[in-house]
């Protein structure tokens, strides 16, 4: 089979498959606060929000310096709460799951 008709075939089963198919593959969304009580200014949640997006699965990073804490929506089959919490540590920020 030619490179040619090849990929015409790929285009043509990327064509027949239903649109929602992606997604329904895709694994649910999970959010998680984190406490993360170290912040001491307000331009720490800047630092702990973009330590968080650079983690793989991670959809949305919000860090609050009022209440001292992270929440983070994620894909829990790239991420976990334990690689989040990695990412803040790293980031010189020790964070704990939200009970």
């Amino acid at each position: 089979m030619s490179h040619t008709v090849f990929r015409f075939l790929v285009l043509v089963a990327a064509m027949l498959l239903p649109p929602s198919l992606p997604v329904a593959m895709a694994g649910e969304a999970q959010t998680v606060t984190l406490d993360v009580p170290g912040m001491t200014c307000r331009f720490c949640p800047i630092t702990i929000r973009k330590a968080l997006s650079k983690v793989p699965g991670v959809i949305q990073a919000k860090a609050n310096y009022d209440s001292k804490t992270a929440t983070v929506t994620f894909d829990p089959d790239r991420a976990s709460v334990s690689a989040l919490t990695k990412a803040t540590a790293n980031a010189g920020y020790t964070s704990t799951l939200k009970r």
